[in-house]
Order: structure tokens, then C-alpha cells, then sequence
């Protein structure tokens, strides 16, 4: 909630109709509570949250699933100068070579995604209801 009111006391967040936050579903911004919390202290903020299980759509979280697969993984460290140099370095190489997430996952996707996921749903619900032949 501090940075959240750091943002929302500048503008044009202060004075805006309304600022989408969009979050995981992380225990700390999790359901309705969170949601309360927000609009009480921010009337004009809305808590959005991203769907169940879609880390991919939440670029921090790409961000540091990189950073902890390119540079955090092998876990050798022997001491947290080691880490911060580590991570200094990757930051160096991972700001000059960066480029923009390519999405390739299209509308056209998702409504194949969905057919599908309608056929089986019929097909589970006809399966389950069609009685064992005796």
C-alpha cells in the first residue's frame, strides 16, 4: 500500500477518474479484501486482477523468472557480494541486448483454445451422463 499511495498522490493518478491496478492473485492483493482496502484508501483505484494461473500475462513475473534462470541459477554463491555482482553483470548484458516480449499466442488462439475447451467440456459431461451398459 506505500507504493500504491506514492503513485496515486501524483498526478495524473491523483486526480485521474479512475487507475487500474492490475495484479496476481498474490496472497497480499488477493480477493475482495484487497480489493476494499484499495478503494477505501484510493476511491478512484480498481484492483484488477489477472486470471488464475497466467503468470505469462504478468511481465514482472517474465522478467524474473528470466533473471532467475540466466543469472541466478546455478545457486553457488558463497556470499551476497557474489550475488549483487551477478546480478549487476546480467543487468549490464540484459539492458543492451534487451528487446520486446514477442507474443505469438493471437485472438485467433484463444478462440481455438476455447472451442476446444467446449467440445471436451460436452464431451466430458456426455461421457459421465450416458449409463454403464449392464
Amino acid at each position: 500500500m506505500n507504493l500504491v499511495a506514492q503513485v496515486m498522490r501524483r498526478e495524473p493518478y491523483a486526480s485521474a477518474k479512475r487507475v487500474f491496478w492490475v495484479v496476481d492473485n498474490g496472497s497480499s492483493h488477493r480477493g475482495q479484501k484487497a480489493a476494499d482496502r484499495l478503494t477505501t484508501a484510493h476511491p478512484n483505484a480498481l484492483l484488477v486482477h489477472t486470471p488464475v494461473h497466467a503468470y505469462w500475462l504478468n511481465q514482472a513475473e517474465i522478467y524474473f523468472s528470466v533473471v532467475q534462470h540466466k543469472a541466478l541459477s546455478p545457486n553457488d554463491f558463497t556470499d551476497l557480494t557474489k550475488v549483487r555482482d551477478r546480478l549487476r553483470a546480467f543487468e549490464d548484458r540484459y539492458n543492451a541486448t534487451a528487446q520486446p516480449f514477442q507474443w505469438r499466442f493471437t485472438t485467433s488462439d484463444l478462440d481455438d483454445l476455447l472451442a476446444g475447451l467446449d467440445r471436451h467440456t460436452a464431451d466430458h459431461h456426455e461421457a459421465s451422463s450416458v449409463a454403464p451398459a449392464a
